[in-house]
């Protein structure tokens, strides 16, 4: 069995026995922060200082009694798209903001009632490659919206276009250019994208964002930006203390259409992306602890619930920060603590330098953000998945793009429904799948019949997570017509975790099957 004896310790112990590596680990994590959340907040039409706000409640509040250890939580590039959405839907500028934070309670509320009801499982019910269609559809939309920004044009061009207007107007936005930003902006783009490549031990360390800070404002203040540049062409982040104030206004709730919407798709999308990050930071632990999915999407709730009503931004625990935590050295929940603390320090003592920072070089360090999340390679990956996975991944950024994230979260998973249909699933097994397990020999069998496909697959989970740890584990799916990719992924993650726990898992009864494609989690269907 795993040994639990050398796992950092929790709470207060925890800050004594890991206070360096958290608090080395918390300051590089905020010299990322920083810029993002301004970035961040600008792009979703919110006053830039309430990107921080929602940086330091997320570090220094909710860090203390979140579910997952290591995870960063802040104002994520993913919620741009609702964001902004809410408050241009809600009537745009200082009223639309004030509108969209009365349905961010609302839709805290409904997080935390998510997790008391332990419902953190349902990310299980959504297809992955729906999934992954709609993270590529919020990078085209994050490039699409910061394109202009970068090109330091006036804002009223971009105002109110939808991302495919967006992207018809680059000619236009080109056409109104400001070279000087812009010219700081490219330099600040072949930085964040050349980085990850340089080899260097030592220079690799530093943060990207941080050299494009330093390059930045140097040559802002050479080009004599105060002077000028018009007012948009840098941060305006005012001060702390007088932003904090009640911001709220449940006046939306007349846009009863409006209001519904965003309350789901907070909830909804800030949730699964939360939960999407913790499963995926939990398998970069070094000590391979499992993190209370319910709990941490409680505490999330709480954070929103707060922010919200002071005027700042809907948090998740986001993953490039999380990453970087892990691979700094974090141990413990401290390391995202100092990060909000050392984000309160700075915006309290040194407000002045943070509004020296042009806005484009914030909107690369978005764009780069995009380009990762829509990025060649994610089609590319899908495609090797199946043709069927790459149709439900196109199906959902087409919709996105035209319609909206909640719409295309919905085509995603129809379209996963009609292609298992098609594959050879009955209707009966739509939400659900026969699962029996047994015990015999000191070993447990797990048999599933019919189909095996994301929408039944919460409960064939369910029956999984009662086996109990370090036993050898037998999945037969030798009665399945058809497993779809969502559960082949689902399983082999299953049989990575209970092993990591001291158990043994076997997959079989595949052999009359036939796989759509070589990836080794495709879909598999039953051989006419």
């Amino acid at each position: 069995m795993k040994n639990h004896i050398l796992d950092p310790k929790d709470g207060f112990a925890g800050l004594k026995e890991n206070f360096v590596q958290d608090a080395s680990s918390g300051f590089i994590v905020f010299l990322l922060a920083l810029p993002l959340s301004l970035g961040i907040a600008k792009a979703s039409e919110f006053p830039p200082i309430m990107g921080l706000i929602t940086a330091i409640v997320g570090g220094m509040i909710v860090s203390l009694f979140a579910g997952s250890r290591l995870t960063i939580k802040g104002p994520a590039a993913g919620l741009i798209v609702i964001v902004a959405g809410a408050v241009n839907e809600f009537g745009g500028g200082e009223m639309g903001w004030h509108l969209a934070l009365g349905a961010l309670v609302v839709a805290g509320i409904l997080q935390i009632l998510l997790g008391l009801f332990k419902l953190g499982k349902l990310m299980d019910f959504f297809p992955l490659s729906a999934i992954h269609g709609m993270l590529a559809s919020i990078g085209l939309i994050i490039i699409g919206k910061q394109i202009p920004v970068l090109l330091n044009v006036n804002p009223a061009l971009s105002q109110g276009k939808d991302p495919i207007a967006l992207f018809a107007s680059i000619p236009e936005f080109i056409l109104n250019w400001d070279p000087k930003a812009t010219g700081i902006g490219l330099i600040s783009l072949a930085i964040m994208m050349g980085w990850p490549y340089i080899n260097h031990s030592i220079i690799k360390k530093i943060p990207a964002p941080l050299v494009v800070l330093a390059i930045a404002i140097p040559a802002e203040l050479v080009l004599d930006f105060p002077s000028t540049a018009p007012r948009y062409a840098l941060v305006q982040v005012g001060n702390l203390l007088d932003s904090i104030q009640l911001n709220v206004s449940f006046d939306g709730v007349n846009q009863t259409g409006t209001f519904i919407k965003f309350v789901i798709m907070f909830a909804l999308i800030g949730s699964l992306e939360s939960l999407l990050t913790v499963k995926a930071m939990d398998m970069l632990d070094p000590f391979h602890r499992k993190s209370n999915a319910n709990k941490d999407l409680i505490a999330i709730g709480i954070g929103n619930t707060l922010v919200a009503f002071l005027g700042g931004l809907p948090m998740i625990s986001e993953v490039a920060r999380s990453s970087a935590n892990i691979s700094n050295g974090a141990k413990t929940r401290w390391a995202n603590f100092f990060h909000g603390f050392f984000i309160l320090i700075c915006v309290l003592l040194a407000s002045d330098l943070i509004e020296l920072i042009p806005n484009s070089a914030l909107a690369v360090m978005l764009i780069t953000v995009g380009i990762k999340l829509a990025h060649p390679k994610e089609f590319i990956r899908t495609f090797e998945k199946g043709k069927e996975q790459l149709v439900i991944f196109l199906v959902t950024i087409l919709v996105t793009l035209t319609v909206d994230l909640l719409a295309g979260i919905a085509a995603g998973i129809l379209t996963e429904i009609v292609v298992n249909l098609v594959n050879g699933k009955q209707l009966s097994a739509l939400f659900k799948a026969p699962t029996e397990v047994s015990f015999t020999q000191d070993a447990y069998l797990v048999e599933i019949s019919d189909a095996a496909v994301f929408s039944n697959f919460l409960g064939i989970k369910r029956k999984l997570e009662a086996i109990p740890p370090s036993f050898p584990v037998t999945i037969d799916l030798s009665k399945t017509k058809l497993v779809d990719h969502s559960v082949m992924e689902n399983l082999e993650q299953f049989k990575l975790d209970y092993e990591r726990e001291g158990g043994k898992v076997k997959i079989v009864g595949l052999q009359e099957h036939k796989a759509v494609s070589d990836h080794k989690s495709a879909a598999q269907k039953r051989k006419r």
